[in-house]
């Protein structure tokens, strides 16, 4: 299968079938954010309850938790981000574009011109990344807070509360899925670098003296995590942060990076973060944020292994991995994304052959059957060919086409996207039959 170029394509794909708007396009749009169209929101939903599953059902030992987006100020004192999370900005006098000056080619920083247009930049200086509001009635700085850069902290800070009522024995984990911000200075690449986007988070307490062994142990589950949803392994490698490339609080870190339209990129973050976050908040809090262990009674503050993965560049991935141009034999082109059954939007499409001789009828009570059990797209307009074109944009995996012969011999014909193979199901069995391919696949 030829790999996508670039976005466009996808891009295209995206408003026309659904998946995906710039958000507030009547108004020329917004940099950087973007709205989840009806296939997008499901495919999106989906991505989300599959990582979700992964981690608080296949582990007796991981826990969820929603924690507000909107937290104590000092949160972020603690956690570094009010003193620290900045990047180097710099501006062109000529053309007043904006560069993060880590992203410019070393040659243009020595001589201090724009590679758009030749134009002197600015002296560099440090930006925040994160967006301030503030809270109440009265704007003044003692009411400044700020939107959350990331999900993790909400976790850090809940720690005793889910060692207190959760019953959970180090090593646990908590895991969390949610919204984050940062004012980024060079977003961009479609939905892979926006302003507003999705996390999912998994935060993992263990004893300091096993956290070298864990962190092995969740390189290689999420690593593994991608296959079941249908990325090629080919297409994923690891990424180890070096001495330079090390946050702060951070032993260890590795990268799991996708080969993207515009090369391999951070998909997921697996990180050893020490016992940082907790002595932070232990500190500007003045609260207890060790652990007793009850079997040795031994007292320590846990060490952290983190696993952060961006939503929104998941889903990209599987979109980008899905998408294929096909030349058909009568050389047609065919479009048809590759959904994992499992992530796509829509499961099943109802196709009567046409709206008489009771054909809509029996489509209809098919239709109602099936969506109790799956997300299920009834269509009855235009030719059964154009259909199929539309489903196959849209990634569903199976179409059952009801006709005449329905009416005599109780099946219908189930289209399969990938192959484009077709065969009679009875109706009697349809549902345990798409069940098997559809939810254990």
């Amino acid at each position: 299968m030829a790999r996508l170029e670039s976005f466009d394509k996808l891009v295209s794909l995206s408003k026309r079938r659904g998946f995906i708007f710039q958000s507030s396009e009547i108004y020329g749009g917004i940099n950087a954010c973007y709205d989840y169209g009806p296939l997008g929101v499901e495919l999106k939903r989906n991505v989300k309850q599959t990582w979700w599953n992964a981690m608080t059902r296949e582990y007796d030992n991981i826990v969820g938790l929603d924690a507000a987006i909107l937290m104590h100020p000092k949160v972020w004192e603690a956690s570094g981000h009010v003193g620290g999370f900045t990047d180097p900005l710099v501006d062109c006098k000529k053309c007043k574009t904006r560069f993060r000056e880590d992203t410019l080619p070393e040659a243009n920083m020595n001589d201090k011109e724009c590679p758009e247009c030749g134009g002197e930049l600015t002296d560099s200086r440090q930006f925040n990344l994160m967006f301030k509001t503030q809270m109440g009635a009265v704007e003044e700085s003692a009411s400044t807070i700020y939107l959350r850069p990331e999900t993790a902290q909400g976790i850090f800070v809940n720690f005793p509360n889910v060692v207190d009522t959760s019953r959970q024995q180090i090593p646990f984990g908590i895991a969390q899925i949610g919204k984050a911000f940062r004012n980024e200075i060079t977003p961009g690449n479609f939905i892979f670098r926006t302003r507003e986007f999705e996390q999912m988070e998994m935060q993992f307490f263990v004893n300091p003296e096993e956290s070298d062994e864990w962190f092995e142990t969740w390189k290689e589950r999420r690593k593994a995590f991608y296959d079941t949803i249908g990325i090629d392994p080919d297409n994923l490698r690891f990424h180890e942060h070096g001495p330079d490339e090390l946050a702060h609080y951070a032993r260890a870190a590795f990268d799991v990076e996708y080969k993207f339209p515009i090369g391999w990129s951070e998909l997921e973050g697996i990180h050893n973060r020490s016992d940082f976050d907790l002595k932070q908040h232990a500190e500007f809090s003045g609260k207890n944020m060790s652990y007793r262990d009850p079997q040795t009674n031994q007292v320590y503050t846990p060490f952290i292994i983190e696993t952060s993965a961006g939503c929104d560049r998941t889903t990209l991935a599987v979109m980008c991995e899905a998408y294929e141009e096909e030349t058909l034999e009568d050389g047609s082109v065919r479009t048809v994304m590759h959904f994992h059954p499992r992530l796509a939007p829509i499961k099943v499409a109802i196709l009567p052959l046409v709206k008489k001789g009771g054909l809509k009828e029996l489509a209809t009570e098919i239709k109602d059957d099936l969506k109790r059990h799956f997300n299920v797209f009834y269509d009855e307009k235009g030719a059964i060919g154009r259909r199929y074109r539309r489903m196959d944009e849209a990634g569903t995996p199976y179409c059952v086409t009801i006709d005449f012969d329905t009416l005599e011999d109780k099946a219908v014909t189930v289209r399969d996207r990938d192959s484009m193979e077709q065969i009679r199901v009875p109706i009697g069995e349809l549902q345990a039959w798409l069940a098997e391919r559809i939810l254990i696949r």
